[in-house]
């Protein structure tokens, strides 16, 4: 959905959370074809079950690209991704968790090399069905500021 919206109509704390997305053990295989990532943790069962874990878990790229692509309902005209910032994966997606994001407008500012726009930086949050977060980081949009009358 076309959600128009100029630097000046962001209010910091405003907030909206995902519907869910299950993953399953295709996600995980095919994302390692992708990637090429057939690391251990995530490919080998035997091998996950001497590990701390104790079964395979989610790549971490494929958890962001999941995580970040369940915001993408709300299309933004005026605003275009500038960046990502702090991403961390502070808990694993297990084949089977149920993820969402929610998606807070953490800060705004000025952007010092393009004057009519601003930087908006919503910080993204993905748990599981638990609530423990998987992923967070701070997606930086670079927002076109109101056009003066």
């Amino acid at each position: 959905m076309e959600v128009p919206q100029y630097f000046e109509d962001y209010a910091i704390g405003d907030s909206r959370r995902t519907l869910g997305r299950t993953i399953t053990e295709t996600d995980i295989v095919v994302h390692a074809g992708h990637s090429g990532d057939f690391f251990p943790h995530h490919m080998d069962a035997e091998f996950c079950r001497t590990q701390p874990f104790g079964q395979r878990i989610a790549h971490g790229t494929m958890t962001f690209a999941i995580g970040i692509g369940l915001t993408a309902t709300q299309i933004n005209p005026h605003a275009m991704t500038y960046g990502y910032e702090r991403l961390r994966f502070p808990n694993p997606v297990f084949a089977g968790d149920t993820i969402r994001t929610t998606v807070t407008i953490g800060r705004k500012a000025d952007d010092a090399k393009r004057p009519g726009h601003g930087q908006v930086v919503e910080i993204c949050e993905t748990q599981n069905q638990h609530g423990k977060t998987v992923m967070y980081c701070e997606h930086i949009l670079l927002v076109a500021k109101r056009p003066s009358p």
